[in-house]
């Protein structure tokens, strides 16, 4: 999971880009990045840390011209630690492209053998977005057959890479000379939107917030499979290039990944977690009555509507147990298992009237690894709870992810292979409730139905790409490993759990 922004303007794009990526933090604190083009030249600055800290007024007056891109970067394949992963990714035939990708392709390895053996490119990091960029160039080289460049070419690459490529991905790219490129997996699983400014400016982002948040009314969705082309000056096209493409955003993205004022594929994330919290009710009902809960609590931040729902569902008090310290990085997207579980007591403190001899329900979003669960069930009771029951928005997370989640080894899950009441017990909880998959697609899915399905495979274990087998989730997970081991302190994050059972 990445944030990724595009602009096309009649004026610089520096300070703008800056701010939009400021509003796409949420989606990775790692690594940030900048390109612009003025003329036909590109001008970057990347480097890893937060946006506020990689980009000083010399940077920002070092990235001149009207187009560009930028980038939030949370590794899930690579090195995280490598700066020379970071985006935007350039390579310099054919025209000159510059890219920036959210996603994980699921076939990378075996396109890094075709990009060396048949295409004859060459690639120099363990990142798949070089990858996907050097088969972007390859196919826009292939296209145009040394002519100059049409919007009709580009759209004949892109549809060659959908062929070529599986996975997840959102891609927007600048080519030198020509325009802004645009494009969505065929199943729409990573998130990707476009807008314009009241000045004709356009802008494609992950998330609508990015628009909004600069001043630019959101337009649309762009569509699975679909690409669009900004033109120098300003002229958009589009055109499906996916031979088959349906709707299948990432349930997880209205689950934690994205900020609830956003709207991604015509749904409000406010409003899914809303109805997340609705079909909570019913599971907690019939686990634990409501005369033995005092208080409903939400683990902030992104279980708030949820916890509020569920509480005037129930008719319970709905309080604030938890206060969180807002210069602490999200937790789940920390690399190691070290750094995240002595980051959860600087994350979080307790407002101990609020537990003080109560039977307090702990509402959550999720439960991935468990180990920030145990904590803060150890938090309320430490606080003076007398019982502590804890409630997930999300069902169990039973399944690795491979389309740009970073949990993808079965070892680190807390519900794989374990009943809910082995998980319950490993927590300390008192009881331990979990979203029911069905409903929560139907709480989701209701608000758009024009929304064919949701990539839920965390949850059902469906990889919707149809090309991931069991082999298929060790070799993704051991190239992360190894990408871990050498980037530092990721090599630690497996769970030393009970009975864990490692893939």
């Amino acid at each position: 999971m990445c944030g990724i922004v595009g602009v096309a303007s009649a004026n610089p794009v520096n300070q703008l880009l800056y701010d939009a990526l400021l509003l796409l933090q949420h989606r990775g604190q790692d690594a940030a990045g900048i390109v612009t083009q003025e003329g036909r030249k590109f001008f970057m600055h990347k480097a890893r840390g937060m946006v506020r800290d990689v980009f000083r007024t010399r940077n920002m007056r070092a990235l001149p011209g009207t187009m560009g891109l930028g980038q939030v970067r949370y590794p899930t394949a690579g090195n995280a630690e490598s700066e020379e992963e970071a985006q935007p990714f350039y390579v310099n035939a054919p025209f000159g492209i510059v890219m920036v990708h959210n996603g994980n392709l699921t076939n990378a390895h075996q396109l890094r053998r075709e990009l060396a053996e048949t295409d004859h490119r060459h690639t120099n990091t363990e990142s798949d977005s070089e990858v996907l960029l050097n088969v972007l160039a390859h196919e826009l080289a292939r296209a145009s057959r040394g002519e100059p460049l049409t919007s009709q070419d580009v759209f004949a690459a892109v549809r060659a890479v959908h062929r070529r490529i599986k996975g997840s991905y959102a891609v927007i790219a600048l080519i030198a000379g020509h325009g802004l490129l645009a494009f969505r997996d065929p199943f729409g699983i990573r998130p990707l939107c476009l807008g314009r400014g009241a000045d004709g400016t356009v802008m494609l982002a992950s998330e609508s917030v990015a628009l909004e948040g600069t001043l630019h009314q959101l337009e649309r969705d762009v569509a699975p499979g679909e690409a669009v082309f900004v033109h120098l000056d300003g002229r958009v096209e589009a055109e499906q290039c996916a031979e088959a493409s349906q709707l299948h955003p990432c349930m997880f993205e209205y689950v934690y990944l994205a900020r609830p004022d956003s709207v991604m594929d015509g749904i409000s994330v406010y409003q899914a977690r809303l109805n997340m919290g609705e079909t909570l009710a019913k599971r907690v009902i019939s686990t634990v009555p409501p005369s033995e809960i005092d208080a409903i609590i939400p683990v902030p931040e992104s279980s708030r509507p949820s916890a509020m729902q569920l509480a005037q569902r129930l008719g319970i008090p709905y309080r604030e147990g938890f206060v969180k310290n807002r210069y602490v990085g999200r937790t789940f997207i920390m690399p190691g298992q070290a750094t995240r579980k002595k980051s959860v007591r600087q994350k979080l403190n307790t407002i101990g009237s609020e537990f003080q001899g109560r039977r307090v329900l702990l509402v959550d979003d999720s439960i991935v690894r468990g180990t920030t669960s145990k904590e803060i069930v150890q938090m309320a009771r430490d606080a003076g709870a007398t019982k502590v029951y804890l409630a997930s928005a999300a069902p169990p997370v039973r399944h690795p992810n491979v389309y740009g989640i970073d949990m993808p080894t079965r070892g680190e899950l807390i519900a794989h292979g374990r009943s809910v009441e082995e998980i319950r017990q490993w927590i300390g909880a008192d009881a331990l409730i979990y979203q029911d998959i069905d409903a929560m697609k139907q709480a989701v899915g209701s608000i758009n139905p024009r929304v064919e399905g949701f990539e839920a495979s965390c949850f059902d274990g469906c990889y919707i790409t149809g090309d991931i087998s069991d082999e298929e989730v060790t070799a993704l997970n051991e190239g992360r490993n190894r990408g871990a081991s050498e980037g530092g302190d990721e090599a630690t994050s497996r769970l030393s759990l009970p009975n864990a059972q490692h893939a």
